[in-house]
């Protein structure tokens, strides 16, 4: 088996040579004819509508040969299988019935054919276009393209052949155009591509990604190696630029600090404004990859000077949804990002839902999608305009023994805290939120806001004696609004966002005691310092 070794490493030093590409050359069998002829007869007819085909391509021709790409008669059959040990590729035929048609499609065709009036004689005209992704500026060159012996012991080539035999075997598939390597001395251990994360825990430094490649040139590897470049400079050297930030904190400011509880962490935050879009910003460059929007509200006017993720062209036309819009706009700021948007309405107490058929169904529809939403994330962060909104969520949450982060503003004043976690299999006493409030044995021996055990933190409504109603109702417009100076969202969003990680770092996670300024003189619980229940300001 022929393989292209390819090492990938840090930018490359100038003056290196660009590298370069050896492109499919068409090769099709004369069973492809046959069988388009048949389908062109009795099938297609004067159908233009583009269908597919199957083709592939291999990686044992002789020397010399050009790296081809094969049609033959089961093209038009997308369960024939595939001959052994080569790649299948699959595309789209597009048959104009004219020459006249063909010519015009100003090659954007694939293919075409035309039969004379005599229909026992036939000329095919056809282009073949084999999509390949480039670099801006190319692909350079650190080190000569050596052959597999070259880099691998005889054992080792053979050790790479039965693997890669038995991970096609297990796949399914006939070849594998992709697929990753580690290698010893004697053994050689193969994998696909989508088993990235797990398959090189075991192995810092240089990763190694076969290639099936169909060129027999010794210096010009063919095409699918240049998309596959493109593809992991996209994903896999953007996301380990992204996160440049986080490891240079972990070489000597803060070595113990363990970045994949963070990465990993599942983040649904409740509303998309000014809140939502400094918390989105901020957990993105704490490296968070699962972020979730939830709001019912559409972009206006005035929301994009003061919320980040929008701009002027998302309010036209009625504005489009904030949750959709904020998780599409985090997707162009990094791709790597797993965002969802869900433009949906949170039932509140104090809010009477109509009790028509479709309100009533709408609503059950939506505390159904939230409980869902809850259930499938690990720290719920409130950002809602008003206090009711906040209040079944944080049930729901509590009753799921879920992280709640909570920032709520005032004009010059906000607040930033977790809500308590109750104890595993810790039966409810009927309160709403996480568990009662602690007695005075709790705070025997200290100060009034230390050493609180995480399962005795309140939430948000603890501190109330009453319902929460409709703020909105018999109100003015700022009084309606949450009229804020401009720079406390930014700062309420970051002290949230970096609660959750301290929490997160924290042995004992959202069990973890209440931090206070009395225990800045003894050692921080955590690597980043002292975990609170809450920050404040005003």
């Amino acid at each position: 088996m022929a393989a292209v070794s390819n090492e990938f490493h840090h930018p490359v030093e100038s003056g290196s040579s660009k590298l370069q590409f050896a492109p499919f050359s068409s090769a099709l069998n004369v069973g492809f004819w046959h069988e388009l002829t048949q389908k062109k007869l009795n099938e297609y007819r004067l159908d233009e509508t583009p269908k597919v085909i199957k083709g592939y391509y291999y990686n044992g021709d002789p020397s010399g040969f050009p790296a081809r790409l094969t049609l033959e008669f089961s093209a038009f059959d997308m369960n024939a299988s595939i001959p052994a040990r080569c790649c299948p590729a699959f595309g789209t035929l597009y048959n104009t019935n004219t020459f006249e048609t063909f010519k015009s499609c100003d090659k954007k065709s694939l293919l075409e054919k035309e039969a004379n009036e005599d229909l026992k004689k036939y000329h095919f005209y056809y282009w073949f276009c084999y999509p390949a992704l480039c670099f801006p500026d190319g692909i350079h060159v650190i080190q000569k393209p050596v052959c597999l012996d070259d880099r691998f012991s005889l054992n080792q080539v053979q050790a790479l052949q039965k693997a890669y035999d038995e991970l096609c075997q297990t796949e399914g598939v006939t070849a594998l155009p992709y697929f990753l390597i580690k290698y010893h001395d004697n053994s050689v251990a193969v994998s696909p591509l989508k088993k990235w994360d797990g398959f090189f825990q075991d192995q810092e430094g240089k990763v190694t990604v076969g290639v099936y490649d169909p060129c027999n040139l010794s210096h010009y590897p063919g095409w699918p190696l240049r998309n596959f470049l493109i593809l992991a400079s996209h994903k896999w050297l953007a996301e380990s630029s992204v996160d440049l930030n986080l490891k240079l904190m972990c070489w000597r400011l803060v070595p113990t600090l363990d970045l994949e509880k963070i990465v990993s962490a599942k983040c649904l935050l409740l509303g998309a404004g000014t809140l939502g879009c400094s918390v989105a910003r901020t957990l993105m460059g704490w490296g968070v990859r699962k972020i979730t929007f939830v709001d019912n509200a559409r972009i206006s006017y005035s929301n994009p000077v003061r919320q980040p993720l929008y701009e002027f062209e998302d309010c036209l036309s009625g504005g489009k949804p904030k949750a959709l819009a904020a998780a599409e706009r985090l997707q162009k700021i990094f791709p790597g990002v797993n965002s969802e948007g869900y433009n949906m309405s949170i039932p509140m107490p104090g809010h009477p839902v109509n009790f028509s058929e479709v309100t009533m169904a709408q609503a059950q529809k939506d505390v159904a999608t939230l409980e869902e939403l809850i259930d499938a994330h690990d720290v719920v962060f409130l950002l809602m305009d008003t206090r009711e909104s906040r209040w079944l969520p944080a049930v729901i949450a509590a009753s799921k023994r879920k992280l709640v982060i909570n920032a709520a503003l005032g004009f010059d004043t906000f607040v930033v805290m977790r809500h308590g976690l109750k104890k595993p299999k810790q039966q409810e006493s009927g309160n709403a939120c996480f568990n009662s409030a602690p007695g005075p044995s709790d705070l025997l021996g200290s100060s009034l806001f230390s050493n609180i055990p995480g399962y005795k933190l309140g939430c948000y409504f603890c501190n109330d004696v009453v319902a929460p109603g409709d703020s909105t109702r018999d109100r003015t417009l700022d009084q309606q609004c949450t009229v804020s100076r401009p720079g406390l969202a930014m700062i309420a969003g970051a002290l949230a966002v970096e609660l959750m990680v301290s929490v997160l770092q924290h042995p004992e996670g959202g069990y973890a005691v209440a931090s206070s300024s009395d225990d800045r003189m003894n050692e921080p619980p955590t690597s980043l310092g002292l975990v609170p229940h809450q920050w404040t300001q005003g």
